[in-house]
């Protein structure tokens, strides 16, 4: 009668376990973005279900384990131990469960935390059959598990393994997603860029024709007027009609010039390239100009690069880019000014050439206007002398920069690949 009372109690809490094991694993919700939380739900479960001081969910790597989540408060920061000689590392390396009743009496299978006597260890086991951690239970008493006890562990330790890997599979796919997102970012710029380039040479190509019909039918004319105008020159004539005259002659080189500028900017930008040392060949570049006129009186400082680099260039073209560039600082300072024209290595793949002026500052809404065709801030200007000298140094693979302000003045940044680069 007594062993019938007995065995219905055991069954009957047998039931209850299993009614709240049930409810426990019903309640548990796993959602992306929240796996510590759903971790600590199922040590708490584990713990509570069959009556332990203490359980932890670990993910282990290398030779150590690391705490996931735990029933007991462990503090602040990440907690990892070395798996050497410790009852976790047993379950890793047989992949089984383990249940210990007096860790202190069996040291064979590893030494358990400090206070702690029972141990119950079960491996997380995800799909592929890897082992990636565990679910370790502690008792400060000597228990037994039994295999109810165990299979219930096993259930939680199956939930927090899909639970684990379904995460780290979820943060694969987003980092895959990153980098599908920054690959497809970059080539649509790429193609929009390329768009772009074979947009802009089609429209050069188009003006280049249109340019070259019209200078051709301007041009003709425009001698004949020269040769004109010239030839009354010789003549006796009164000062008011010497003067009109000048101007005349004035007006009609100005239009010759453009034109020629016109030419310039439209035809494709064919380079002569060759290695160009730009120490030596600013240098040589800074003889020929002080015979400008705009340079009269300014003065020119150069501060070389610390290093021989050389370029790929067309020298010629790289000339003109440079004279247009310090022939406007000069004319943006007044006489006994100072032109500041640098060399800057500090980047191994490219060179900057700064041309720097201490001139009125130019306004932030024109900048990005300077480089425009037949856009000019001068009386006399053609508008094209900057928007030729980006063309050429975009033929160069370099890019033009222009920043200005009240307190630094102007500064025009050519950067150009390097070729060569060669400590001094």
């Amino acid at each position: 009668m007594i062993k019938a009372i007995d065995k219905k109690i055991l069954d009957n809490q047998r039931w209850q376990r299993e009614r709240r094991a049930i409810a426990l694993l019903s309640s548990l919700n796993y959602r992306t973005g929240k796996l510590p939380s759903y971790l600590h739900d199922i040590a708490c479960g584990v713990s509570e279900l069959l009556e332990l001081d203490w359980s932890v969910v670990t993910l282990c790597q290398q030779g150590f384990e690391k705490v996931l989540a735990s029933s007991l408060d462990m503090g602040a920061g990440e907690h990892l131990y070395s798996l050497h000689g410790s009852l976790t590392n047993t379950v890793i390396e047989s992949g089984h469960s383990l249940a210990v009743e007096d860790a202190n009496k069996h040291p064979e299978y590893g030494k358990a935390p400090e206070g702690y006597c029972a141990y119950l260890g079960i491996p997380l086991r995800i799909a592929a059959g890897e082992v990636i951690g565990t679910i370790c239970c502690f008792h400060q008493q000597p228990r037994e598990f039994s295999l109810e006890e165990i299979q219930l562990a096993e259930l939680f330790a199956e939930r927090a393994a899909t639970a684990i890997d379904n995460y780290h599979l979820y943060e694969q796919q987003c980092r895959f997603n990153q980098i599908l997102e920054t690959e497809v970012e970059a080539r649509t710029a790429e193609l929009k860029s390329t768009q772009e380039k074979l947009v802009e040479q089609e429209r050069l190509a188009a003006i280049g024709e249109f340019a070259a019909m019209i200078v051709h039918e301007i041009r003709n004319p425009l001698t004949t007027m020269n040769m004109g105008l010239k030839y009354a020159k010789k003549h006796l004539l009164s000062e008011a009609a010497q003067e009109r005259l000048v101007l005349a002659l004035s007006e009609g080189n100005r239009l010759e010039n453009l034109l020629s500028e016109i030419l310039l900017y439209a035809k494709p930008q064919v380079l002569q390239l060759c290695e160009v040392d730009v120490n030596k060949f600013i240098s040589a570049f800074l003889k020929s100009i002080y015979e400008m006129p705009e340079a009269d009186s300014r003065k020119i400082q150069f501060i070389s690069a610390s290093s021989t680099v050389k370029v790929l260039a067309d020298q010629d073209k790289l000339k003109q880019v440079l004279i247009n560039i310090v022939r406007n600082a000069c004319e943006a300072v007044t006489p006994e000014s100072e032109i500041k024209l640098e060399v800057d290595n500090s980047c191994d793949n490219q060179v900057d050439i700064h041309v720097w002026n201490g001139g009125e500052a130019i306004p932030p809404e024109v900048l990005p206007k300077l480089t425009k065709p037949f856009f000019s801030t001068k009386p006399q200007g053609t508008g094209l002398g900057l928007a030729i000298t980006k063309r050429i140094i975009n033929a160069h693979s370099g890019e033009l920069l222009i920043n200005s302000d009240q307190t630094t003045g102007t500064r025009v940044t050519v950067k150009l690949p390097v070729v060569c680069f060669e400590k001094c």
